[in-house]
């Protein structure tokens, strides 16, 4: 088997979930992965394998700038960006304050895109790079109460079209991951944003349905889906511009496009009687 050339490795959100599991399996593969998330704490398991852990915060510009300045003086290249730092924010668009809604674009669009425009200029010095971008199945269907999670990986998807297009002259690739249902804190997470949310609502109903459900009946998928996807992309000499993977994420995307928005309405609010 041919060996595998090492890459210099940038993967955000990588104290939890697929950026923590993919990160410890990347170094194990001999790759130079830095790992970069508010929790540093979080990511020791990274530095016990070989890897880097940075504290960083994706709304940091001074932050963002920090990393990239360190890995470029360190190893003098970043071969692959994965901007996977994110969360989802669900309540009623009429009960979710606006200032939260635009900490949701903050975390999950501008922080992703004012890393990659730093990273960017050393990567086309270098005429070649791999930029993937974590969006999910969110980003070609919808749920009622996460509004303003999908509008932002509906917007993640168009965005990376366009930065797809901008880089290909440059030699770099720019790949949208779109995972389904993956067994990682995501669920807790949203959860705990309805707590916030005032009670005895007209919009009652619906919560109710969402916190009673019992995230083990979804079956997700393990995060080594994601680990062996970031995998194959990286490795790959041509990788696809996207990567429709994990639980439910085939199939949701197939009824919502070949059956229509009715249909596919119908199918989710089923969900919640």
């Amino acid at each position: 088997m041919k060996k595998l050339e090492p890459k210099v490795i940038l993967i955000t959100g990588a104290s939890s979930g697929m950026g923590k599991h993919t990160a410890l399996d990347l170094i194990k593969q001999g790759h130079v992965v830095y790992g970069a998330a508010r929790s540093i704490d979080k990511m020791q398991p990274l530095v016990d394998v070989g890897g880097h852990a940075i504290q960083m915060d994706v709304m940091d510009a001074a932050d963002t700038q920090k990393v990239v300045d360190q890995i470029i003086a360190e190893q003098g290249r970043i071969d692959v960006l994965w901007n996977n730092a994110g969360y989802g924010l669900y309540g009623p668009v009429e009960l979710v304050p606006t200032e939260k809604a635009k900490r949701q674009f903050d975390v999950n669009l501008f922080g992703l895109s004012q890393l990659t425009q730093i990273v960017v200029p050393h990567m086309r010095d270098a005429k070649k790079g791999l930029i993937i971008n974590t969006s999910s199945m969110g980003g070609k269907i919808y749920f009622p109460l996460g509004s303003w999670y999908h509008a932002t990986k509906h917007a993640l998807e168009g965005w990376s079209d366009c930065l797809r297009l901008e880089l290909k002259s440059f030699g770099i690739n720019v790949v949208v991951l779109e995972p389904g249902a993956i067994d990682t804190n995501f669920y807790e997470v949203f959860q705990k944003h309805f707590q916030s949310l005032p009670t005895g609502t007209a919009y009652q109903p619906m919560i109710d349905a969402y916190t009673n459900m019992n995230p083990d009946d979804f079956k997700a998928s393990p995060p080594s889906v994601i680990s062996k996807t970031v995998q194959k992309i990286i490795h790959a000499k041509k990788p696809k511009t996207r990567y429709l993977v994990g639980k439910m994420a085939k199939p949701m995307v197939f009824i919502r496009k070949w059956f229509g928005d009715r249909v596919f309405d119908r199918m989710v609010m089923g969900m919640f009687k």
